[in-house]
């Protein structure tokens, strides 16, 4: 998995799980965001943890049925990217 990384604009590897904060201009932009992501996560049943501080939204991947990284949180991380235009 760690090969995928390279390609995944802002993400990191970090404790087991794939990691991207991402500060937006506004607190309503990531809050904008956030919904987008979550409706896309709510298509694919595959949800990533997010935490939000103001303007800065963090995308948290981890499959935790196997206890780590799998091609879902790669596939994901990606379509984030998509979302949200990075």
């Amino acid at each position: 998995m760690d090969a995928a990384l390279p390609e995944l604009n802002g993400w990191e590897r970090a404790g087991g799980i794939l990691r991207r904060k991402i500060k937006f201009p506004t607190f309503l932009a990531g809050i904008d965001a956030v919904r987008r992501v979550a409706e896309h996560a709510e298509a694919k049943d595959h949800h990533p943890d997010i935490d939000i501080r103001w303007r800065t939204v963090t995308f948290m991947l981890v499959t935790h049925a196997v206890g780590g990284i799998t091609q879902n949180d790669i596939d994901m991380a990606r379509d984030i990217n998509a979302i949200i235009g990075t």
